[in-house]
């Protein structure tokens, strides 16, 4: 059951038992003041129970709040939970009509409220975020969708990147994995013979054997090859012969006995264990949709070759910078190549925009003939050196090439704010590491976090603006004295 959201109560009115009244510039009033509450409450209650029995559901208001609080303040959800508790500012901004010392919902309510904004949602709560930040910045005649169906001459820029989303998971090994594997398969026999009562044989796990073999391989400085390849021979056959065993079970005992969270543990260790066995029969480190976490199967390796980090493990996104708004165009938990995004990257841009950039903003790896010949088309100017070798320099072509490599430097130096917006994100926000475990919350985090950077971007310029209005009254008023006392001088 859901109640729909009613009208905010003024800061002003809200109700203070301890008395005093909040103030209008805090950043959490202006904050609420910005953002478009009730455009989104169609969908937020469509991923909602249709049954009409239960509490009614937080508002959209108070879900969407609380977790712009908690990826603003870069908290846990039970330290979000407490600190909305103390706020009265937080509480207004959540939609309450009154301070109280009671928390509003409990900590684990967080995963609902993911569920509830999936990261298609928040795409478009962020795209009418910016679509509103930019309307209020911009002069009437300078918003480029006014007009939008008739002919116009490209106009700004439009920066895109790709970057990984580490996930919180321990570096994958192959040895680790298996040992994993084999405690948990280890932990199935015991809740099926458990099950199946007194009278009956336990099957053999050998757990205190293929313990020691693996700390005695994992605890060592050097680990040779034909040391390591012996190591996974052994921790191979441990799990081939507990799943061996966990098959014969399940033949007297129904799998349905277990409950969820290890009946998917059996799914995963199954498919580890078929990738693991290929792999060690082939002598190769490589193999499709490689699970490299048994508690987050849909993570994946990522190939960066960045300095530092060749591989990370995590999403890959693919984000697009428009006057230091950031979009999210494209998450995947596979590796891909960026630069097949770059032609719906630039329709995403006209279709919110309502025209083509005048110039992108890319790495040479979104340099392809396509990609060249898409902008030509549409008279867009991809940033970067020309393909093929370059041109021998002559008096006659000199001054040219010297100006192509101007514009190349300075196309460069344009596109570092995207690289910086990755910073911010990873430094101050969630991506730099994500704590949360589904693949689907884990996407309506990312996309929350540069939902909130596109905020906290619009709020900075709200407050220059004001800083900026407030500095011209100032002026003008020290002006007018100064002119009053220059005139009384005169008379005298």
């Amino acid at each position: 059951m859901y109640r729909g959201t009613e009208k905010q109560t003024q800061f002003i009115e809200f109700n203070l038992p301890f008395g005093g009244k909040l103030l209008a510039i805090n950043r959490w009033i202006r904050l609420s003041q910005i953002i478009p509450w009730h455009e989104f409450e169609d969908e937020y209650c469509s991923n909602l129970s249709k049954s009409g029995q239960g509490p009614p559901a937080f508002s959209v208001r108070m879900a969407l709040a609380a977790l712009i609080i908690k990826e603003r303040l870069g908290v846990s959800d039970e330290e979000c939970t407490e600190q909305i508790t103390e706020n009265p500012y937080l509480q207004y901004f959540c939609g309450l009509k009154e301070f109280t010392t009671k928390a509003p919902f409990h900590s684990t309510m967080f995963v609902h409220f993911r569920k509830r904004f999936p990261a298609d949602v928040l795409a478009r709560v962020n795209e009418a975020v910016v679509a509103k930040a930019v309307k209020s910045t911009k002069k009437d005649d300078d918003d480029p969708a006014k007009g939008a169906g008739s002919e116009k001459p490209n106009k700004g820029k439009l920066l895109m990147d790709a970057t990984c989303v580490p996930a919180d998971i321990t570096f994958p090994t192959d040895l680790k994995l298996l040992n994993k594997a084999r405690e948990k398969s280890e932990k199935i026999i015991d809740t099926l013979h458990q099950h199946r009562g007194k009278g009956h044989k336990k099957p053999r796990t050998y757990r205190i054997k293929a313990r020691k073999a693996y700390l005695s391989v994992a605890k060592s400085k050097r680990i040779g090859g034909m040391k390591l390849r012996k190591a996974l021979r052994q921790q191979l056959g441990f799990l081939r012969r507990n799943l061996s065993s966990i098959e014969k079970l399940s033949e007297a005992d129904q799998l349905t006995i277990l409950n969820r969270r290890q009946y998917r543990d059996l799914l995963v260790i199954s498919e580890l264990y078929r990738q693991q066995q290929c792999m060690y029969d082939h002598r190769n480190h490589r193999i499709n949709d490689r699970i490299v976490s048994i508690s987050q199967p849909h993570v994946r390796p990522i190939k960066r070759g960045k300095a530092g980090s060749d591989t990370e493990f995590g999403a890959k996104l693919s984000v697009s910078l428009v006057d230091g708004y950031a979009f999210v165009d494209r998450t995947s938990w596979d590796n891909f190549n960026e630069c097949l995004d770059l032609k719906g990257q630039v329709e995403a841009y006209k279709r919110r925009f309502g025209i083509y950039p005048e110039s992108v903003h890319a790495d040479r790896i979104y340099r392809t003939r396509d990609n060249l010949t898409y902008c030509k088309m549409h008279h867009i100017r991809l940033s970067g050196p020309r393909l093929g070798r370059p041109p021998r320099v002559t008096p006659e072509n000199a001054e040219r090439l010297k100006a192509e490599a101007v514009l190349a430097r300075q196309d460069e130096i344009d596109r570092i704010p995207i690289e910086g917006k990755f910073g911010q994100g990873k430094r101050r926000y969630g991506i730099g590491r994500l704590m949360t475990k589904l693949a689907s919350t884990s996407e309506t985090a990312i996309a929350m976090c540069f939902l909130v950077m596109n905020l906290e971007k619009w709020l900075a310029a709200i407050f220059l603006r004001l800083f900026f209005k407030d500095l011209n009254l100032l002026l003008a008023s020290k002006i007018r004295t100064i002119c009053l006392q220059s005139m009384t001088i005169k008379i005298v």
